[in-house]
């Protein structure tokens, strides 16, 4: 499903990854861990498409396509969705308008008939409810005035309205308390399918206690410096990031 390959990319004329490798099947569920400044972010941005982020060697491919090749929108429509650390705030912009008008962009990119106002709504209200969103909330600009937990929650709400094929979760769980972090949870699981990748980006073993992964990844210096199963994770947990710096030397 996602392949990327000995990716390097610069920010501002610094090099941030150096070489990173990996790869994640459908079906599967993949967290990658790593110290401040090592590029997850980085990561995320430039698989999403986001400007400003230079490519100087290697290859990312979803599904056989060249992600690399294709502009934002492009990747949107293939599939790809990035879900925020920090959610952006559009006003003026009700969120039912914007999440509607995605959809229905990322449909006709794709050949498919738009969604009608009726079918978008039962579709809404029935999302929302499982994420305990207020239907109110979704008439307001979005995510203005929300808090943390709200606009996490809306960025899921998002995920799940759009139904991509890839889900790439920056730090998702920060800035949310216990129970946000349990519901915006269990709204990332029930996108879990056998032709769905999710690649989760996060500091602290508290979101996988939640999102389960099938394999966890340690980001350090620019490049994937070790892979293991869920217990890799505890282990961070435990002694910190320290030992795999002479790896990412």
């Amino acid at each position: 499903m996602l392949s990327v390959s000995n990716l390097h990319v610069a920010v501002g004329g610094t090099e941030i990854l150096k070489g990173l490798s990996l790869e994640i099947p459908a079906g599967e569920v993949h967290a990658v861990m790593g110290p401040n400044g090592a590029g997850k972010s980085t990561l995320s941005y430039t698989l999403a498409g986001r400007q400003g982020y230079e490519v100087t060697e290697g290859s990312a491919s979803l599904n056989g396509e060249d992600l690399l090749a294709m502009a934002a929108n492009e990747r949107a429509a293939r599939g790809l969705f990035l879900s925020f650390q920090y959610p952006l705030e559009i006003p003026g912009v009700p969120s039912l308008t914007f999440i509607r008008t995605a959809l229905n962009a990322q449909r006709k990119a794709r050949g498919e008939d738009e969604i009608g106002a009726p079918a978008f709504l039962k579709l809404a209200r029935e999302q929302a409810a499982k994420l305990k969103i207020e239907f109110d909330m979704l008439k307001r600009p979005l995510n203005v005035g929300f808090s943390g937990g709200e606009k996490k929650r809306m960025e899921i709400f998002q995920m799940a309205m759009l139904s991509p094929q890839f889900l790439i979760l920056d730090e998702t769980d920060s800035g949310l308390d216990i129970d946000a972090l349990r519901i915006v949870s269990e709204g990332v699981n029930a996108l879990r399918s056998s032709e769905r990748g999710m690649l989760v980006i996060t500091h602290y073993q508290r979101l996988l206690d939640y999102i389960k992964p099938d394999r966890v990844h340690v980001l350090a210096g620019g490049k994937i410096v070790a892979s293991g199963g869920p217990e890799l994770a505890l282990e961070l947990e435990d002694t910190g990031y320290d030992r795999f710096a002479p790896a990412a030397a």
